[in-house]
Parts: C-alpha cells; sequence; structure tokens
C-alpha cells in the first residue's frame, strides 16, 4: 500500500513535470513573440508581457513537486554527500518532515485562511473579486494564478510525503542500496 501511494505521487509529479515543459515552451514563444511585436512593430505588449509572468509563476508552482521528486532542489551542500546512503535517507525524511511539510502547509494556510473567512483569503478575496491585471491591456483573471499558489504547494507537499516514506521504507530495510 505504502509503496503504490509513493508510485502514484510520483506518477503525477512526472505528468505534471510534462505540462510544465510545455510552459516552459510556450513562455519561449510568447517571449520571441513579445519582442517582435514591441521592437519591431512598436505595440503594447502589456497583455504578452503578464501571460508570460503567468507562465513563468505557473511553472515555479507546478514544477516544484518535479523538481523536488528528481532531487533538483537547491541543497546547501556541507556535508551531505560525503555521507553514507543512510545518512542521506535521515537528512531527506527529517528535513521533509520538519522543514517542507511545515513550510508548506504554512504556505497553504496563508493563502487560503483569513480571520474572516475564506472570502477574505488572498485566493478567496481575488476570486470573489475576479480580480484582474491593473494595467491597461493587462489579463482578465490574476484570480487563476493565485490558485496555483496553494495548489503548487499542496502539490509539493505530496511529494514531500513520497520522499518521506520512500525514506523510511529504506531505513526500515536492511539493505544500503539508494534509490
Amino acid at each position: 500500500m505504502t509503496q503504490r501511494l509513493i508510485d502514484w505521487i510520483d506518477a503525477c509529479s512526472e505528468w505534471l513535470g510534462k505540462i510544465v515543459m510545455w510552459l516552459s515552451t510556450g513562455m519561449m514563444l510568447i517571449t520571441a513573440y513579445n519582442v517582435t511585436e514591441r521592437y519591431l512593430f512598436g505595440h503594447n505588449t502589456t497583455f504578452l508581457i503578464e501571460l508570460n509572468w503567468h507562465f513563468y509563476s505557473l511553472i515555479f508552482l507546478l514544477g516544484a513537486s518535479y523538481t523536488f521528486k528528481h532531487d533538483g532542489h537547491v541543497r546547501v551542500d556541507l556535508l551531505y554527500h560525503k555521507m553514507s546512503p543512510r545518512g542521506k535517507a535521515w537528512v531527506n525524511l527529517l528535513g521533509s518532515l520538519l522543514f517542507l511539510l511545515p513550510f508548506c502547509a504554512v504556505v497553504v494556510y496563508a493563502s487560503l485562511s483569513s480571520t474572516r473567512g475564506f472570502d477574505f483569503s488572498m485566493v478567496g478575496l481575488s476570486w470573489r473579486t475576479l480580480e484582474g491585471s491593473s494595467d491597461p491591456g493587462g489579463l482578465p483573471a490574476r484570480y487563476l494564478l493565485k490558485s496555483a499558489l496553494p495548489l503548487g504547494f499542496v502539490l509539493l507537499g505530496l511529494q514531500g510525503i513520497a520522499e518521506i516514506l520512500r525514506n523510511a521504507l529504506f531505513l526500515k530495510q536492511k539493505s544500503t542500496v539508494a534509490r
């Protein structure tokens, strides 16, 4: 059961990683088109600039779980690289349990809660007012992007749970074979 949960979370992160790769391609194409429109034709490209910014935000938020799954996150590697596989498993397990999951929980809670209810949280208020860009010619649905903040951290937290379970299973084994 535990391994099936780990595999399911990993598969979700992989699937999301593929989507993020396409968002990266889209962002590159939008940038090229934006530069052409703005500098060659002198057109107002506020919409394209904001669309690029939204794509970048989605790449960061939705790609975090994929990056974490593939151990591509930033690590202060002073001692870690010299540790045994079991030592690394302990660091990964405790780091995810003590730092990653609480941080994800705080971000999700802070973005979705308010002392006056969900309608006054950052995301809820944005949805209630159907928040859009304050710039003329900007994107009309900023509330959709703000919804990606708690979603991205829920997905990162799920990948953190998979990491905790994976390392706990590894430590439970007598073998020292790393993943």
